[in-house]
């Protein structure tokens, strides 16, 4: 089958992106509407994307997520709600509980009844940070309440769904379409770019990837009818925000010296926090690069990838780039 007929054939197929107002779900949508029919929920905050048909939807209310996925029946479902943010998930736990947990739960639960494969992004932090490579087979280990959700709901797809993929992230950065309640890579963008003073945490190294990476590796998983795996994807590299600040100063040609070490905010669960104020979120991915016979970029690759995307006057670095992606095929 040719690329142009695989693209057609998957056109055909549906995906639901459960919480499409958010950052991760607005930007899956912008990215696979050119190859899927793509539909998505939110909850209070509309959102309109072009190509996208979007309506309203509470995943604490069974009857209505039950409702959506049997009146779309979608080939794929892609939950992309919950709270991501550290902080409040310690602040919110009842909220974390409902949302990152309880409500995949139910998603999962119609997705298996209506024969849709579920997919859950997690995150590097199912790990407590300790300084060693980890790897999909290692026991997540969270000192947070937001790892410890989000490591509840990786349990419970594995055990219980028979048709699922799992993308354990890094940081994926870029921009939002809700402008009122901006990102990290957001605020870090508008005060350098009007030259304010930045403190950045100096304390937690993970790995950064543009948005785009991991959009463009679940497109490729879809096409390839991946079922039932665990996938770790990150940068190459891992550095704190402080350091991710002074990359992104030295790509985007801004001022470093408005960057300024910091120590965020970083709630650990009593009883589980270590000897060291560093944490180390660094994940193996030679797993997802075997599989998909792909490179994953430095994290000053995937800023310069971000560059080209957002600005368009960066030079290409490698004529095996896939355009538009920004993954290497190997």
């Amino acid at each position: 089958m040719s690329n142009e007929e695989a693209t057609e054939e998957m056109q055909q197929k549906t995906i639901l992106i459960i919480g499409i107002s958010s950052f991760i779900g607005s930007n899956l949508a912008q990215y696979l509407k050119k190859y899927f029919r793509v539909i998505g929920t939110y909850y209070q905050n509309p959102v309109k994307i072009q190509g996208v048909l979007t309506l309203p939807m509470n995943i604490r209310n069974k009857d209505e997520v039950q409702r959506v996925i049997f009146s779309f029946k979608p080939d794929f479902t892609i939950y992309a709600a919950g709270l991501n943010s550290i902080v409040e998930s310690d602040l919110n736990q009842e909220t974390t509980d409902s949302l990152n947990t309880t409500g995949l739960i139910t998603v999962a639960e119609y997705c298996q009844r209506y024969k849709s494969q579920i997919c859950y992004l997690s995150t590097c932090h199912v790990f407590s940070g300790e300084e060693k490579k980890y790897i999909e087979m290692d026991i997540p280990d969270a000192n947070t309440y937001y790892g410890k959700s989000q490591a509840a709901a990786e349990f419970y797809i594995q055990k219980t769904s028979l048709n699922y993929v799992i993308f354990r992230t890094c940081r994926l950065y870029g921009r939002s379409l809700k402008m009122s309640n901006p990102n990290y890579f957001e605020t870090l963008q508008k005060e350098l770019h009007l030259g304010n003073q930045v403190d950045c945490d100096n304390n937690v190294l993970t790995g950064y990837l543009d948005i785009y990476y991991i959009a463009a590796m679940i497109k490729i998983c879809f096409e390839k009818e991946v079922k039932n795996r665990l996938f770790q994807v990150s940068s190459r590299d891992i550095m704190t925000a402080y350091d991710f600040a002074k990359s992104y100063a030295d790509i985007f040609h801004l001022d470093k010296g408005m960057i300024s070490k910091g120590k965020w905010k970083y709630p650990i669960i009593k009883g589980m926090g270590g000897s060291s104020d560093k944490y180390f979120l660094q994940m193996d991915i030679s797993n997802i690069e075997g599989y998909l016979s792909i490179k994953l970029p430095t994290v000053k690759e995937s800023l310069a990838f971000t560059f080209k995307r957002l600005n368009g006057s960066f030079e290409k670095e490698n004529k095996t780039e896939s355009k538009g992606e920004g993954i290497k095929f190997i």
